[in-house]
């Protein structure tokens, strides 16, 4: 796309997707082979994209959206294919790298840049005032961290963070060896994005996962899209509701943005597509304000309470299965619909145009993403959906049920092998009986309690298993000067990111396999895990050779510490000393745990709740499913039913002068890593850009283009006063966006969102509503971007 040159162009920023242009397509194909080229050379991408979520291959290290049941050869979407790639490059990043680069130099680069360089090969170390990264060997490495663990003086000082592309062997062993060091303190990229659906789920119908299936989206008659942009995040969900449209689903997208994947899709493997555009995916659009689908769903019910019709509520349904209707009811019928409207930016009209829609239909799917998880009222808004589903008993039965969606490939597995600072009672106690590990009682740290003990000082040593800790979480400069305090910092990863750069005073690098590589360590079990969205666990077998001979997986990294932290101890639990031949697994030691995955999969057997079985289970056609009760309407909570939760429509909201911003995600970016500067599906060709309302801009005194100056607002709960971050250095461009709201990058607005701002009883940081104010900085000109 060619960049603006001047404040006024439309190349830069079309206001809104156009109607005469789709998502997918020849231009999907066209940048897939682009960056084939530019990252493996194509006959090395045809090689691990053949593989890619095959049965007999690896599952894509991006989203977590379900594979069908019959797959194509090219099983990956666009940005599948660059997370892919990526991870699959040919550059690479050694020893002669570090040596060449300083921390100072490459404190100073993007993180694109830093990514670009490469796979890193080998162990590296930052010893306390040194300026480079120097090599040593993973034992060694091993020895250091085990040397510093020790020292703490207590294993509370210590957090162990993870990431959702983690296998769930790893992720098993990793939140073992934490409980064996002796604390809870888990914090998961889940903290950061999904906990508000897992807490409103647990509590609303027993389970913290979705009921709905993949085929059940090919018999339902009405789907909610809400808060979130699939076309982007997560595209393969966009083929299922291609699928889903063309069978005569209707669909209707909640979101304040109009995003184009949700416009029209054309397939790129289906010729008609590419020839006719494409299909229209959404019939209706539902602008609500930022924070305003709470206020939405409440009004949906009110609708369907006041509705004369006469099956417009499943009365049956409700008094059997469900708890607290007659109080949801009595509250729903006193909220006015001028709070209705006020607080959703939705009027009356057109709530009941959509509450038509639900009447008329029978199966109905509500999905959504971050963009109802970072709320401050986050679980509160999840739970209102929840009820408007339970009004017409729509959970519990095919082609109906809720369906949250992970945008990480396993972060949901990760909770399911006990990625949690608060371990379920029926969890622990499978724990403690078949590992002989006495389960620490005091609750851990989330991500945000890792910050602030970290600011403190009183949490000294941080462990990575994966991801991007300083640009994934909120308040980065509070973070990174929280990570600077610290002891120990160590990061098991593939690729470079500024983690590696803002460190505590010794830092450890422990490369490791990615998702597409070959691990040549088991003999027979060679394959890891996975679980998807929708709770199907399935194997996943790297094809590649891996990148350096030096790499190990994450499995036998963490195996690999826990042996020497733990000093050679074995497992040594209660069934494993009275085991019977018909269940026997040999008594393994923390070394030999990590080249033996089937022992760790007969160890989760034993402990993780639905998970009986595991080896035999998983080598199925497909793999196996988590039990899941409320698919079968078994509501597993302490009534044994549905709860209605019936909560104030409460909100954060912009006051006068004010706007509420709200973070997304770019079509060439995953999750931290960012591909490009350019949005094609926005209009974008930078990031560090504000999107606003005209009419905000003029208010403002703001022309579109120009550069402003962005200042947060959050005001402490604990009557401390107001405090601000400000970003400089961002232009303001006019955008199709509702009034009194704002739009800008993921991770780069990241310093505007206060440590301290985070959802009710979830604690996910509020990147979807933070109050600023936007102002023009003076000595600079409106200009290009």
């Amino acid at each position: 796309m060619k960049k603006d040159t001047q404040a006024g162009s439309d190349n830069l920023r079309r206001g809104k997707p156009n109607r005469g242009e789709s998502a997918g397509g020849l231009r999907a194909l066209s940048v897939t082979l682009q960056h084939a080229q530019t990252q493996t050379g194509i006959p090395r991408a045809l090689r691990v994209l053949s593989r890619a979520n095959q049965r007999s291959g690896f599952d894509c290290p991006g989203c977590a959206w379900p594979e069908p049941e019959v797959r194509s050869f090219a099983e990956f979407c666009e940005n599948g294919a660059k997370a892919i790639l990526d991870e699959a490059t040919n550059a690479r990043v050694g020893r002669e790298f570090f040596a060449r680069h300083s921390i100072a130099e490459l404190l100073n680069q993007s993180e694109g840049w830093l990514n670009a360089q490469g796979r890193i090969t080998e162990p590296m170390i930052l010893r306390p005032g040194a300026g480079h990264y120097e090599p040593i060997s993973y034992e060694g490495a091993y020895e250091i961290i085990s040397e510093q663990l020790h020292a703490l003086a207590s294993p509370h000082e210590a957090a162990f963070y993870t990431s959702g592309r983690t296998s769930n062997e790893a992720a098993f062993l990793y939140q073992l060896f934490v409980r064996s060091f002796g604390t809870n303190n888990l914090p998961d990229c889940s903290n950061l994005c999904h906990e508000s659906s897992g807490v409103a789920l647990k509590e609303s119908i027993g389970i913290g996962k979705g009921t709905a299936r993949l085929d059940d989206f090919q018999q339902a008659d009405l789907i909610f899209v809400v808060g979130q942009n699939p076309g982007t995040n997560h595209p393969r969900m966009l083929s299922t509701l291609r699928e889903a449209k063309l069978r005569g689903a209707t669909i209707v997208c909640v979101n304040p943005l109009v995003e184009l994947g949700l416009v029209r899709f054309a397939h790129p493997q289906v010729a008609e597509d590419l020839l006719t555009g494409g299909v229209d995916i959404s019939d209706e659009f539902v602008r609500v304000c930022i924070n305003g689908d709470q206020a939405f769903f409440r009004g949906l019910s009110k609708a369907l309470l006041e509705s004369p019709q006469p099956d417009a509520v499943d009365r049956a349904f409700i008094q059997q299965y469900t708890a607290g209707a007659s109080e949801f009811e009595r509250i729903v019928r006193a909220t006015t619909w001028q709070e209705i409207e006020t607080k959703s930016g939705i009027t009356r009209g057109r709530i009941l145009q959509i509450a038509d829609l639900v009447l008329s239909s029978r199966n109905i799917i509500s999905s959504w993403a971050m963009g109802l998880t970072q709320h401050q009222n986050a679980v509160a808004t999840i739970q209102e959906l929840v009820n408007f589903m339970l009004l017409r008993g729509n959970i519990g039965r095919a082609g109906a049920g809720v369906c949250p969606v992970r945008g990480h490939s396993n972060v949901q597995g990760d909770r399911t092998m006990g990625i949690v600072p608060v371990l379920a009672p029926e969890f622990t106690k499978a724990l403690e009986l078949v590992c002989g590990v006495a389960v620490p009682s005091e609750p851990g740290l989330d991500t945000v309690g890792t910050i602030t003990e970290m600011a403190a000082g009183r949490v000294r040593a941080l462990i990575s298993l994966g991801g991007h800790f300083l640009s994934a979480s909120p308040d980065t400069h509070f973070t990174a000067e929280a990570l600077k305090k610290c002891d120990l910092t160590v990061q098991i990863s593939t690729k470079l990111n500024r983690s590696h750069l803002v460190t505590g005073k010794t830092a450890i690098i422990l490369p490791c396999l990615g998702r597409t590589e070959r691990d040549e360590g088991p003999a027979e079990s060679a394959f890891v895990t996975v679980e998807n969205s929708m709770g199907v666990i399935h194997p996943s077998a790297g094809k590649l050779p891996p990148v350096s001979p030096h790499l190990r997986s994450e499995a036998r990294i963490v195996a690999q510490i826990a042996a020497e932290v733990l000093k050679g101890e074995v497992l040594t639990g209660e069934a494993l000393r009275d085991r019977t031949p018909s269940s026997a697994w040999p008594q393994v030691e923390w070394s030999q745990l990590g080249s033996d995955y089937d022992a760790i999969r007969d160890i989760i057997a034993r402990v993780v709740p639905g998970c009986e079985g595991y080896n035999h289970r998983v080598r199925n056609r497909g793999g196996f499913e988590i039990e899941n009760g409320p698919r079968e309407r078994r509501f597993t909570t302490g009534s044994g039913k549905a709860h209605f939760f019936a909560a104030s429509l409460n909100s954060i909201e912009a006051r006068p002068g004010e706007l509420l911003l709200m973070t997304v995600r770019s079509h060439d970016q995953f999750n931290t890593t960012v591909y490009s500067d350019e949005d094609r599906y926005r209009g974008m060709t930078s990031r560090k850009v504000i999107l606003l309302n005209v009419r905000d801009l003029h208010e403002r005194g703001i022309t579109s283009g120009q550069e402003v100056l962005i200042t947060s607002l959050f005001e402490a709960s604990d009557g401390s006063g107001e405090s601000t971050r400000t970003l400089a250095g961002f232009r303001a461009l006019a955008y199709d966006v509702p009034r009194g709201s704002a739009v800008a990058y993921f991770p780069e607005a990241n310093p505007l969102i206060f440590v301290g701002s985070y959802a009710d009883r979830s604690r996910t940081p509020t990147s979807k509503s933070i109050r600023i104010r936007v102002e023009g900085s003076l000595g600079h000109e409106p200009g290009a971007v």
